[in-house]
């Protein structure tokens, strides 16, 4: 196929969403891959367009920095850079990032790294300390890039500060995801100070990722107790935030003259492209869009990445077992963790025994009509991680596979 293009051009977005009706949408897929041998994953054209343009316009002019880790495929994320209102890339480990580094130049590693192989090429190539940005929030991530490579003996890093963005709630206590240890913008500005003064780092950014509001659904299907809590959460954390942040940012500002000040995610596209101390949002979820994010109340998106798995044995005239589907979801242990099947729509899995990793045996009332050879679609909770079961994904574009993408899996990368 030719380069993968996300940008829509002259077709209005309600008129290109099969996804909508069910009934069309899946068995067009079906028929689609139906050349294609299980497991077979597929991206639908339509519906990354789609979402990749609702997130642009839920980000109101701040641009968006590429998630990579909600995606792995490369050609999807450079589709996305190639696109208005995305800029640079969110990598998840360091080895990532230098694998990236070939082709795009601004990549922030969203996490610490202790990689002494990846540092001391890191350190060693001026061209990747240009396009690379490590994240640290304390001096012992910088001492261990001098155990690696002294200051003399290498290129000047550029380092992002993290700031945790969690909400300190009065009862409830820490509600959020623990990560960076600088909460109060005193801690920010002590830290920015004293990485100014240390040779071989250069702090050009601040990151604060809010998890519980851009990672937390606020109207979970069937759990309405759960989506007013969380409206609640949400409505009460973020103007903590958006006062904090803004004392941190002016506080690290007083010791470095930033490049970027990043928070969000898929979310919380709206709420933090408010934020006026903020520069960009790093989001990617919601471009292949696991059914983990069907639950907002203040976006939809598409169901852009799915996968499909055959029938192969009929144990009784109820039920029907597939091969494989034991793809669950990092995260709290729950049914929410588990992939979720979305065609034929009349069909669950056993309670006993769920999802699993030979085979998923499946009741209800679609059951009895399936046969050995039938296809089962089905979405995965979280975004990326169905790359790291698939060498690629089949592009599927006006009822038809237009091309083969490679996951990261499929080009033999595994980096976490």
């Amino acid at each position: 196929m030719t380069a993968l293009d996300l940008r829509f051009t002259g077709v209005p977005v309600a008129d290109a969403a099969t996804w909508l009706d069910p009934a069309t949408h899946w068995p067009a897929l079906t028929e689609a891959t139906r050349h294609l041998d299980a497991p077979v994953g597929a991206l639908h054209a339509g519906a990354l367009r789609h979402n990749a343009a609702d997130m642009v316009r839920r980000a109101d002019g701040t641009p968006i920095r590429v998630a990579t880790k909600s995606i792995r495929v490369r050609e999807v994320t450079e589709a996305l850079l190639r696109m208005p209102g995305y800029r640079g890339v969110l990598a998840y480990t360091l080895a990532e990032a230098i694998w990236l580094a070939s082709t795009i130049d601004d990549i922030v590693v969203g996490y610490p790294t202790a990689e002494a192989g990846g540092i001391r090429r890191l350190a060693t190539d001026p061209e990747l300390a240009r396009r690379i940005t490590l994240m640290v929030d304390s001096p012992a991530q910088l001492d261990v890039v001098d155990a690696v490579l002294a200051p003399s003996q290498r290129e000047e890093l550029r380092v992002c500060l993290e700031l945790d963005a969690s909400w300190n709630a009065p009862v409830l206590g820490h509600l959020g995801v623990r990560r960076s240890p600088v909460h109060a913008p005193e801690d920010a500005g002590a830290l920015a100070a004293y990485i100014a003064g240390r040779a071989g780092f250069r702090l050009v950014g601040v990151m604060s990722y809010e998890a519980q509001i851009a990672g937390v659904a606020n109207r979970p299907p069937g759990r309405p107790v759960d989506g007013a809590v969380n409206r609640w959460m949400q409505s009460r954390s973020m103007p903590e935030l958006l006062e904090r942040r803004a004392r941190a940012v002016a506080a690290v500002r007083r010791h470095a003259d930033l490049e970027f000040v990043n928070g969000g995610g898929t979310g919380s596209l709206e709420a933090t492209s408010a934020d006026p101390s903020v520069t960009e949002i790093a989001a990617g979820s919601g471009i292949l869009a696991g059914h983990l994010f069907d639950g907002y109340a203040h976006f939809t998106p598409a169901p852009a990445a799915a996968f499909a798995l055959d029938v192969v044995r009929r144990p009784s005239a109820r039920h029907a077992t597939i091969l494989g589907g034991g793809w669950v979801a990092s995260g709290p242990p729950g049914a929410d963790r588990l992939p979720r099947i979305v065609w034929p729509e009349r069909l669950r899995m056993l309670p006993r025994e769920a999802a699993g990793e030979v085979q998923t045996p499946v009741e209800g009332d679609d059951a009895a009509r399936l046969r050995p050879g039938d296809r089962v679609w089905l979405r995965h909770t979280k975004s990326g991680e169905l790359a790291e079961h698939l060498n690629e994904f089949a592009v599927v574009d006006g009822g038809a596979v237009v091309g083969m993408l490679p996951t990261y899996r499929g080009e033999g990368k595994a980096f976490l």
